[in-house]
């Protein structure tokens, strides 16, 4: 099926002016806040998507987050900036994930924790390293609406989802028996035929392939991986997840311990939500 995810990719619809100007937004030294809320009040389902990320449980914010303004002054201008771009992105080849036994909002959710362990624990590491990885972080699952789009065009949704839930396989190889690209190389390929940055496209396309990876991405690649196993779409925070995201840790030579405090955060506002 190879052949076929790059036909898809190849007839995705030109990114539109509102990820245009984002990304030259982004690319500013000086971003002013209001700057940024001229931008995205231009698009309702921008607004939309950064306050129902906002109010999400995975922030745990103590008030509602009732308007684009605050969400911003909440969130960081950066991090509301991948919001944005990932909404849009996002937004273009919309599917339904059958094929993974998901929703919409599971992916949300999924993005939402990935995001949040960019800012609670690659934060503890370095500010730069956490402002380069919140839209990768945020975006490097995209593919499994393209992945989940041609296995139903080709009759093989339920074939998939039963590997996936019965063969202990890890999903990622999964996908590669499937479709012959894992999720990682169909969001970078998505990503480059919409000449997005090679940190976006780099980052994410490596994950799970390090021996291939170029030396300065890698640890990028690394904490990347990491935080695709504890956002997992279908056991986001499992105990087994976390537990392979620790070995995971040390496997690379990672402090494990902002590791742990980071999780051990997210869990607490998720459990505390009401």
């Amino acid at each position: 099926m190879k052949k076929l995810i790059i036909e898809k990719i190849d007839t995705l619809p030109p990114l539109p002016k509102s990820v245009l100007e984002l990304e030259e937004f982004r690319k500013m030294s000086n971003k002013e806040p209001l700057d940024l809320l001229k931008i995205i009040e231009k698009d309702p389902l921008i607004i939309t998507t950064i306050l129902r990320v906002a109010n999400s449980a995975v922030f745990g914010f103590v008030s509602e987050v009732d308007s684009p303004s605050r969400a911003i002054s909440l969130l960081g201008v950066n991090f509301t900036i991948s919001i944005a771009l990932g909404s849009v992105i996002q937004n273009l080849i919309d599917t339904d994930l059958s094929a993974y036994g998901a929703t919409t909002d599971d992916f949300m959710f999924s993005s939402n924790l990935a995001s949040n362990l960019v800012n609670t624990w690659v934060s503890k590491i370095s500010f730069d390293l956490k402002e380069e990885l919140l839209l990768p972080a945020f975006l490097q699952e995209t593919g499994k609406f393209v992945i989940s789009e041609i296995l139903k065009e080709n009759g093989k949704t339920e074939e998939f989802l039963e590997e996936l839930n019965s063969s202990g396989k890890k999903m990622s190889q999964v996908e590669k028996s499937f479709i012959g690209y894992t999720c990682a190389r169909v969001t970078a390929n998505i990503f480059k035929h919409w000449k997005l940055s090679h940190n976006l496209i780099f980052s994410i396309g490596f994950v799970e392939d390090t021996g291939n990876c170029p030396k300065d991405y890698l640890q990028k690649v690394k904490i990347l991986e990491i935080i695709k196993i504890l956002s997992d779409i279908k056991e986001p925070l499992s105990e087994e997840n976390i537990n392979k995201a620790l070995e995971k840790a040390k496997e690379y030579d990672l402090d494990v311990e902002p590791l742990v405090q980071a999780i051990d955060s997210i869990k607490f506002k998720l459990e505390n939500d009401f």
